[in-house]
């Protein structure tokens, strides 16, 4: 399976060199639309990585016990897609270089800066909060000499599970937990600002922040239910990741459904009852024109099928979910594109036509398959499913249970007399 995932990522990045040897030239980006196939998939990609870090931490610190088999796997995704995703808009440029100077020349007032900041805060803060828990797991494979023992030991950092050290780790995980929720919250709002903050048609809105959130988060769930029920089919996970941990978090997708609906929804309702004329016609190419069939079909997927799916029990089975998740993805992908390319396409000036080229298609494709290649990297180093956290959750059970039956349930006077 590797080799044919590396001949993949070597051909994406023949095509990119050729993109740096010709330059744009050779892509799909024209006057007026010169946002194309890398900021949609950079808004894409850094949406998918939302759901996993910060599923995991409100999770957490929500105490369900139920997350305990699937928070890594979550956390794993955020901090691959934050990799893949942020150096998309570094593909965007004709002269790589020059992202340099956003850092040597970067204003405050340019959202472009903001971005920068938040995505590098997140990634650091997710990687802390996926190797914080992973410690322990690390020094259980250390402790069984497993190869190569030398990383192992170096990464534990000398754990040996006393009281002190799980005090210590509790105390931080709960402090970068804190840390972890509004800083993702933060980045797809700022990520919303660089468009929000101009003055096209379509972009400058206020609804565009905690729209671009829901869509992260929505698209983050469907991810993360797509590599659940992949591995767990793959790797025989199915006494881990049982039936009870999909229809729990699939009420939370059934939920984002409606939400996505809603924001959707209230920004057309908006555009159109306005009646501004640039605004119409970028509507107009999405309901009836030239997009319509996109827009359609991204409706579909992203409400009508989950709805249908997710609303019955006798749907809702894991083939039902895995469905309902993967056309969310694609239809998130495509949400993506319908907001970057009709407003571009429909300037006040001129009008043009974006026709996407092979060395973008490519470099997407590319970015999909290193995904790929680094969740199998991980799954090959660390445990997907956090050893030290089942083991826990194990003892911690019949104490638990007593404790929500004599916190949360009433006491019967009347049969205890």
């Amino acid at each position: 399976v590797s080799f044919p995932l590396l001949c993949i990522l070597v051909w994406a990045g023949w095509l990119y060199l050729q993109q740096l040897r010709y330059g744009l030239g050779i892509t799909g980006l024209n006057r007026p639309v010169y946002w194309g196939f890398y900021i949609i998939n950079f808004v894409f990609f850094i949406g998918i990585s939302h759901a996993g870090t910060l599923i995991s931490a409100i999770l957490r610190l929500c105490h369900a016990e139920w997350r305990r088999p699937i928070t890594r796997m979550a956390e794993v995704i955020t901090v691959i897609v934050l990799c893949i995703g942020g150096i998309h808009p570094v593909l965007d440029l004709g002269r790589p270089d020059r992202m340099l100077n956003l850092f040597l020349y970067g204003r405050l007032q340019s959202p472009l800066l903001w971005d920068v900041i938040s995505v590098t805060a997140y990634f650091t803060a997710c990687s802390i909060y996926l190797y914080l828990p992973l410690i322990p797991d690390i020094a259980i494979l250390r402790d069984r000499g497993t190869r190569p023992r030398w990383l192992y030991e170096f990464l534990s950092w000398n754990w040996q599970g006393t009281a002190q050290q799980r005090k210590v780790l509790d105390r931080a995980i709960g402090i970068v937990m804190i840390m972890v929720i509004p800083i993702a919250v933060s980045v797809h709002t700022i990520i919303a600002y660089i468009f929000a903050m101009t003055i096209r048609t379509g972009w400058h809105s206020t609804i565009l922040g905690p729209y671009f959130v829901v869509g992260a988060i929505y698209s983050g769930i469907a991810a993360i239910f797509v590599i659940m029920i992949t591995f767990r089919k793959v790797f025989h996970f199915e006494n881990y990741l049982k039936l009870i941990h999909f229809q729990q978090l699939s009420k939370l997708l059934l939920v984002m459904s409606a939400i996505w609906f809603y924001f959707t929804f209230s920004e057309m309702l908006t555009g159109f009852f306005g009646a501004e004329p640039h605004e119409m016609a970028v509507l107009q190419s999405k309901l009836a024109g030239e997009y319509a069939l996109m827009f359609w079909l991204m409706f579909a997927l992203n409400f009508i099928v989950p709805i249908i799916i997710l609303s019955f029990q006798r749907l809702r089975t894991i083939p039902g979910i895995f469905i309902a998740s993967l056309g969310i993805i694609i239809g998130m992908w495509i949400e993506r594109y319908l907001i970057v390319v009709p407003t571009l396409s429909h300037s006040i000036f001129v009008e043009g036509v974006y026709r996407v080229a092979l060395v973008e298609i490519a470099v997407f494709i590319g970015g999909l398959t290193a995904f790929v290649i680094g969740y199998l990297l991980f799954s090959k180093f660390f445990p997907l499913i956090s050893i030290w956290e089942i083991r826990e959750g194990r003892e911690e059970a019949v104490a638990h249970a007593a404790k929500v039956v004599k916190g949360y349930q009433p006491n019967d006077g009347g049969a205890d007399a």
